[in-house]
């Protein structure tokens, strides 16, 4: 029998009754920002065909709110301190129900992208919100066990996400996508007055706006040169390079005012020295191109090239989300014999199969198509799992809650990039293809790409810890 070791501390067996009502009220505002991630892809032809826009354009309501929650997140690490967790919690709900009814009643494309920013800043700020309120309450012993449960929203979204988003789609106006947020942020906002308790804000935080604003305008002009460049021979505009230098140069120059400032940085960049850290972070950033990408691709394929419904298209994308929550539940048993390296390689080998598979395989072909989403899910579950545990593995102490925050920002950015990068490809091959060429050529050429994306994503686990380091 193993003993405890003297001085040890033993953890409570179970939460108090106080942290367990405080999860109560926050879950019912932490899943709004989870599903929406899933239930707004299966929309995205309905909205191109209501807005007659391109889907180049329309990706937009993907992209902006990406980078806006990427944008929220280092944010929030002030707002906590500076007004409080609670006083940010209410806000984070407020600002994401305005953008819901706003987004709701939006009479054109550019109005709903603006209006998706706000939105995004909304979601953005709800998860490291809940986290900090989470962290306070249970204390560190039972940190762990307290996110734990707050969990379940996080495993289940990929699943019911897109199913919901098809089911509102089929039977209601799109623009109850957005309406049926309001009343369960009113509800979760009731809750959060009562249920939430207050803490001590530290007025004299300071936020450091100049790489706020860096970081920021570097994500945005290398995202919009990237959409942009519609056609191989945009990349020769100059609307594209101003960008594309522009972008690069306020990241390079936000990079210098992290190491350089006396204050704490929105995001610390030294960590990135970490090698271990610098391979899982960039790990992430793939990761999310690819899986953000595919939640793309997969709704326009189904529902152009297969001609299903949005329910079908919905039932479809849930395959991921499934193949994903089986794979969780076996990666940490799995990862213990293998290593974090041997485990993200075979995770990338299982998701660039799945994807390969949609440029070899008929349309006609769904059992084969049902085993490649399945498998594709699955893989790509195992390197997100396995990527995050792995990211914090040699950070220091001091140092988590910066790597926590800088790991979200890249895996956001991820889901940016995924969006633009398959749209973008996607009106590339329209662009280039021989007249009367079939659509379905187009995907087949996107899926490879995407593909691609994939093997790349092995360049960086390569560093990641090993069996023998785990």
């Amino acid at each position: 029998m193993i003993q405890q070791k003297a001085g040890a501390v033993e953890a409570p067996a179970k939460l108090d009754d106080g942290t367990r009502r405080l999860i109560v009220v926050l879950l019912a505002g932490a899943v709004l920002p989870l599903l929406d991630t899933t239930v707004i892809n299966v929309a995205l032809d309905r909205l191109a065909r209501v807005f007659d826009a391109p889907v180049s354009t329309v990706q937009w309501v993907v992209t902006a709110y990406a980078m806006a929650t990427a944008i929220a997140i280092p944010l929030s690490a002030w707002a906590i301190k500076r007004f409080g967790g609670k006083q940010m919690w209410l806000a984070s709900l407020s600002l994401f129900l305005a953008g819901s009814v706003l987004c709701g009643i939006a009479p054109n494309a550019g109005s709903m992208i603006a209006f998706r920013v706000l939105q995004g800043l909304g979601g953005g700020m709800s998860m490291p919100v809940l986290q900090t309120l989470l962290v306070t309450s249970a204390g560190q012993r039972q940190a762990r066990r307290a996110m734990a449960a707050i969990g379940f929203p996080t495993v289940i979204a990929p699943v019911v996400g897109p199913v919901i988003g098809g089911a509102i789609m089929n039977g209601l106006s799109w623009r109850w996508v957005f309406f049926v947020n309001v009343p369960v942020c009113l509800l979760a906002l009731g809750l959060a007055v009562k249920g939430v308790p207050a803490t001590t804000p530290e007025p004299r935080s300071r936020l450091d706006s100049t790489g706020l604003l860096l970081l920021t305008g570097g994500f945005a002009a290398l995202v919009y040169a990237l959409t942009s460049a519609a056609s191989p021979g945009d990349l020769t505009s100059w609307s594209f390079a101003l960008s594309a230098l522009g972008g690069v140069a306020l990241l390079v120059a936000f990079t210098v005012h992290a190491i350089r400032t006396r204050y704490e940085p929105v995001a610390d960049v030294r960590l990135f020295a970490i090698p271990s850290f610098a391979a899982a972070t960039v790990a992430m950033l793939l990761s999310g191109i690819i899986f953000y990408g595919g939640l793309i691709l997969l709704p326009l394929y189904y529902q152009r090239i297969v001609d299903y419904s949005v329910l079908g298209a919905g039932g479809m994308l849930a395959l991921q989300g499934v193949g994903a929550l089986l794979a969780r539940s076996a990666a940490g048993r799995v990862a213990e014999r293998v290593g974090s390296r041997g485990m993200v390689l075979g995770g990338l080998v299982a998701a660039t199969v799945g994807t390969v598979l949609f440029s070899l395989v008929e349309p006609t072909d769904q059992p084969w198509l049902t085993a490649a989403l399945v498998l594709r899910g699955a893989g790509i579950g195992i390197v997100t799992v396995t990527v995050l545990g792995a990211a914090y593995r040699d950070v220091p102490a001091a140092s988590v809650a910066h790597a926590s925050s800088l790991g979200r920002i890249m895996l956001q950015l991820g889901s940016a990039l995924g969006a633009a990068t398959m749209t973008t490809a996607l009106a590339w091959q329209h662009a280039t293809a021989p007249a009367g060429s079939p659509p379905m050529d187009d995907f087949r050429a996107t899926f490879w790409w995407l593909s691609v994306a994939t093997v790349l994503t092995a360049l960086p686990s390569l560093w990641l810890p090993g069996r023998s380091r785990e």
